[in-house]
């Protein structure tokens, strides 16, 4: 039997200890969830990674539902992984021209932009042309949490078109708009000017709002995000954030 059997024996054996026979974790965490709170990559890319061996637990090769304990160290090709003891949670008011993305060789990225000094990354996206709430953070199991929420949390946004809205534009928005090879789920709208709306989704799809004004005849003008779920945009300044308050992370959390 090699060593590395032997090393992988003794690390189950550990954890075996530390679940005990009903196998449940008295402490640690799954090594994808490790990864992903680490803001190194999603749970489903660590699956994949650790499938791949590219990732150890104090020099022996992780495998799919390895714990990792406390003072245990974790490599990620070649670079330690280590979770950011501080739980960033930001609100942004994001400005046309920025764009929600971490690769800094885009002169537009947000992260230069906000010259935050801690490695955060968006939740979810808001397109170049559009502005309003951002949400950030170096917590990559919260990130998972709402994008795995998927089709049912609310976002918020104010729209301005190019022409004035009819009654029947509002009730075919609201019902739902054939795009993207399938039909958007039901929306709140209301009127709030001649050519101007609120509307709340619970989808995210590319482009969704514009997408649903051009199959009307529609051209946005203008477009805002004001909510994503319980977190509001609120007098935020435009290129200003803000930490979530601990009252909103709870009704996040509650959401969720």
């Amino acid at each position: 039997m090699d060593r590395d059997t032997n090393e992988r024996k003794k690390s189950g054996a550990e954890h075996s200890a530390v679940t005990g026979e009903t196998g449940v974790a008295a402490e640690g965490v799954r090594i994808n969830k490790y990864l992903s709170e680490a803001g190194i990559c999603s749970r489903r890319e660590a699956d994949r990674m650790v499938e791949a061996g590219e990732v150890t637990i104090d020099g022996v090769k992780a495998k799919a539902g390895d714990r990792v304990m406390p003072g245990q160290k974790v490599v990620v090709a070649g670079k330690t992984a280590a979770k950011e003891q501080e739980d960033i949670l930001l609100a942004c008011y994001k400005p046309k021209g920025i764009e929600c993305t971490s690769d800094r060789t885009n002169p537009d990225n947000i992260i230069d932009f906000l010259h935050y000094g801690k490695r955060i990354y968006t939740i979810g996206r808001l397109d170049k042309n559009s502005s309003g709430l951002i949400l950030l953070t170096n917590n990559g199991d919260l990130a998972y949490r709402i994008a795995k929420a998927g089709d049912r949390h609310e976002k918020e946004y104010l729209v301005a078109v190019d022409k004035p809205i009819t009654e029947e534009f509002l009730t075919g928005m609201a019902k739902g708009v054939p795009i993207l090879g399938t039909v958007t789920a039901p929306a709140r709208i209301r009127m709030t000017g001649e050519t101007t709306f609120d509307i709340i989704l619970i989808q995210g799809m590319n482009r969704q709002i514009r997408r649903m004004c051009e199959y009307f005849g529609y051209r946005v003008r203008n477009l805002k995000r004001i909510r994503v779920m319980n977190i509001s945009l609120g007098n935020l300044a435009r290129g200003q954030y803000r930490e979530v308050t601990p009252e909103e992370r709870k009704e996040l959390y509650r959401l969720l």
